[in-house]
């Protein structure tokens, strides 16, 4: 796996292969290659865009106030630490 945040990989299963670009939410990074995700709120606090986290680590920009099980991450307010593997709901 990757640590260099320049150029990690967004593995999302069913779909393609992103690379995440610095500076953005990784809903961003989803979005710019034109994958469908559902989202609503961008702030964490409606758990729409709910994902299941295959393998890798996040950080969040905020603590997420939507419920998450612990395999799960919030895309709209978190960051890749690490190359990642994930599923759209």
């Amino acid at each position: 796996m990757s640590n260099n945040k320049d150029s990690l990989r967004v593995v999302i299963k069913d779909h393609e292969t992103v690379q995440h670009r610095p500076n953005i939410s990784l809903l961003e990074s989803i979005e710019i290659q034109e994958i469908p995700v559902h989202f609503h709120c961008r702030q964490g606090y409606c758990g729409a865009c709910r994902t299941k986290l295959i393998k890798g680590e996040v950080e969040y920009t905020t603590f997420p106030l939507a419920y998450i099980d612990d395999d799960e991450i919030l895309p709209c307010c978190c960051y890749p630490l690490t190359d990642l593997e994930i599923e759209l709901a």
